[in-house]
């Protein structure tokens, strides 16, 4: 199944964001699962929340994954949505 996960960060987050990120990197493709990625972006164009998805077996599986992400980990998010998504355009 696919799954979008989209993540907000706190504010301030930026600095722990960019501390974190080739760990993240690691994660994305040692796992495997992930299909599509990217941040968001601020008006000023700064690194500012995630958007990934996920192809993976149930929506416990993504949040296993969510979980075990270095972001995560680090605490940069202030949210995390998790959801069920369809492709209909794209491969």
């Amino acid at each position: 199944m696919l799954v979008a996960l989209i993540a907000k960060d706190k504010p301030g987050a930026l600095e722990t964001r960019m501390a974190s990120r080739e760990a993240h990197l690691a994660y994305v493709r040692e796992t495997g699962v992930v299909q599509q990625a990217g941040p968001f972006l601020d008006a000023d164009g700064a690194m500012c929340g995630s958007l990934l998805i996920l192809e993976v077996e149930s929506l416990a599986a993504a949040e296993a994954w969510a979980a075990d992400d270095p972001y995560c980990k680090a605490g940069i998010f202030a949210s995390v949505e998790l959801m069920p998504w369809k492709r209909v355009i794209g491969e």
